[in-house]
């Protein structure tokens, strides 16, 4: 299974990025932007400049050094790493960690504010035998210690969601409920869940239901095919069009993310996934 750190999608030159010339792409009531990650072998400013012609309108998973690229094309990052000493497996979790990642953010929130970066990633960490009752208390702390800092610069932190079960082995923050209850304690407007629908589903499926349900936790959503984390297409047990239609039937104001990783042409990839969830 693929990671962020893991792309087997082609390699694509600048005249490649450019061969495939789509359409734009109707706009509908959900913002869509898409995952840098899944698209690292293409140029930057070439991966914005598509986005930009298809109706995204923003690239997700973005660091500081490259908040600007977006902008030169009418865009924005949104969402950015600004605590860059916080992984997916070693988070807000344990109380050790929590006077790091503050500084961190002291730092890197502002930078994401003056960029117009509206959310910033974080991550419960591996449990390491801990228990979930103890992980949501100390996930709580950590959190409660940078929300003022959230809340000051109006910018996001997204906790995201992810299973634990194919690619995040022993992964604390595996299922909506656990996310649910810290959000309810921390109880900021700056403060909300990343929740990602390959991950769910992999995890607990009922979307739709379960989404509706915590919509006031969830800032951002992130996509991907299941199996396999590739396009949202026919071979995919996910019905993408009724669940981007429920999302925005509640109303959600955030973002849409795709963060698939093409196995063919990942341009024309991504531009029917945009169509797929235009609704």
């Amino acid at each position: 299974m693929f990671t962020r750190r893991q792309f087997i999608g082609s390699s694509l030159s600048l005249a490649a990025t450019t061969a495939f010339a789509a359409p734009p792409v109707a706009a509908g009531r959900l913002k869509q932007s898409v995952s840098r990650w899944c698209y690292e072998k293409i140029p930057l400013d070439d991966l914005c400049a598509f986005a930009a012609k298809i109706g995204l309108q923003g690239i997700d998973l973005l660091h500081p050094a490259d908040y600007e690229a977006p902008r030169r094309h009418g865009l924005r990052c949104t969402m950015g790493y600004a605590a860059d000493n916080m992984t997916i497996a070693n988070g807000l979790n344990r109380r050790e960690n929590h006077a790091a990642i503050e500084q961190a953010f002291r730092t890197g929130i502002p930078q994401a504010a003056r960029s117009d970066v509206p959310n910033v990633i974080a991550f419960s960490g591996n449990r390491r035998g801990m228990s979930d009752e103890e992980g949501v208390a100390n996930t709580v702390a950590g959190l409660n210690r940078v929300k003022r800092i959230a809340e000051d610069n109006g910018v996001t932190i997204c906790v995201e969601l992810l299973n634990s079960r194919i690619d995040h082995p022993d992964y604390m923050a595996d299922h909506t409920a656990w996310g649910a209850r810290v959000m309810e304690e921390v109880n900021s407007p700056r403060v909300k869940l990343l929740y990602d629908i390959y991950h769910m589903q992999i995890m607990e499926g009922d979307l739709i239901d379960t989404i509706g349900k915590n919509i006031r936790w969830i800032g951002h959503f992130h996509t991907g095919g299941v199996p396999g984390r590739h396009e949202l297409d026919d071979t995919q047990e996910v019905n993408w069009h009724a669940v981007a239609s429920g999302i925005a039937d509640l109303g959600f104001q955030g973002y849409l993310a795709h963060e698939f990783v093409p196995r063919g042409d990942p341009l024309p990839a991504l531009e029917r996934a945009v169509r797929i969830c235009t609704v």
